[in-house]
């Protein structure tokens, strides 16, 4: 039972970074821009986090940096996009490059640091509850900002007018437009406020999920956050069950090492992505449930006036 509370715990915590990173990226295809340079954003963020730790001590002051750096790195990318009409894909794969490769360029000089163990959470007279205290009442406040984060995003988009505009956007950005909406500045927002949030689940990963930095430990999380949104048939609260739901494939390849199963490392190691392959592959034999969920104008450039 014991390993099955810490399994649970583990599951949540790895499905927290996988959470808000997509949920950032949900806001982006909402508005109707693809950003594949996720990958490259958090990683950046995931240095930046760690040396404003480093040089501070202050925990919120490297989420600040990381959502700092996140928001950064979406706004040029949203400023070629939006703007200068470049290719969305191939601008986003240009980013998750130079993002990988100026985190490992930046990040030589802290690869021995460390940094200090974080303090024990738990929710009194909750965390003492046999099973259930260990595996979901003694989690970093950052696991229960990914579950209000969803339960708000969810409320933003279908129950705001700020939230109808932003998918009216992804809809049909030329009726938008012809409403007086300014569409750019819309996309522009919510491409920022992604990058943001996938800087967030960068800082997490180097700040307190893995407390240290090495080179790409992102290591594909932000591919698999952008597939969540589609495994999520772009819906906040099952991006956070995918996330979850990825997150515990990632955890069960360390419980069944504890439990002694003779497994190669390297199937287990895979394990995440080939389960984001076959769920990939199980949607889309159904392009028609995909098309009904999906923003219409999603990766369509926006020219005002044409």
């Amino acid at each position: 039972m014991e390993s099955m509370a810490l399994l649970l715990a583990s599951t949540l915590s790895a499905g927290t970074v996988l959470a808000i990173a997509a949920l950032g990226l949900l806001i982006n295809e909402k508005a109707g821009v693809i950003n594949l340079g996720a990958e490259g954003m958090m990683l950046c963020a995931a240095i930046a986090g760690f040396a404003a730790v480093v040089h501070s001590g202050s925990t919120l002051v490297g989420f600040a940096a990381g959502m700092l750096a996140g928001a950064f790195l979406a706004g040029l990318f949203g400023l070629l996009v939006i703007w200068l009409n470049t290719n969305q894909v191939a601008t986003g794969l240009a980013v998750s490059l130079f993002g990988a490769g100026f985190s490992a360029f930046v990040g030589t000089g802290y690869v021995q640091e460390k940094l200090s163990t974080n303090a024990a959470f738990e929710i009194p007279g909750l965390a003492q509850i046999p099973f259930l205290g260990n595996a979901l009442f003694k989690q970093h406040p950052m696991v229960y900002f990914g579950i209000a984060l969803t339960l708000s995003l969810v409320y933003f988009l279908y129950r705001t007018r700020a939230g109808l505009v932003l998918r009216s956007v992804g809809e049909s950005p030329e009726s938008a437009h012809a409403l007086g909406y300014p569409v750019r500045r819309i996309r522009l927002a919510a491409v920022v406020a992604g990058g943001a949030l996938c800087g967030l689940a960068g800082a997490y990963i180097s700040v307190v999920y893995t407390p240290l930095w090495v080179e790409g430990m992102v290591a594909g999380k932000g591919w698999i956050a952008l597939a969540l949104t589609t495994f999520a048939t772009w819906r906040p609260a099952r991006v956070l069950l995918g996330a979850y739901l990825f997150g515990g494939v990632t955890m069960l390849q360390f419980y069944l090492q504890g439990m002694g199963v003779e497994v190669p490392s390297q199937l287990l190691t895979a394990l995440p992505y080939v389960a984001t392959i076959v769920v990939l592959a199980l949607i889309s034999r159904n392009p028609q449930w995909i098309r009904v969920n999906m923003p219409a104008s999603i990766g369509k450039a926006f020219y005002p006036g044409s």
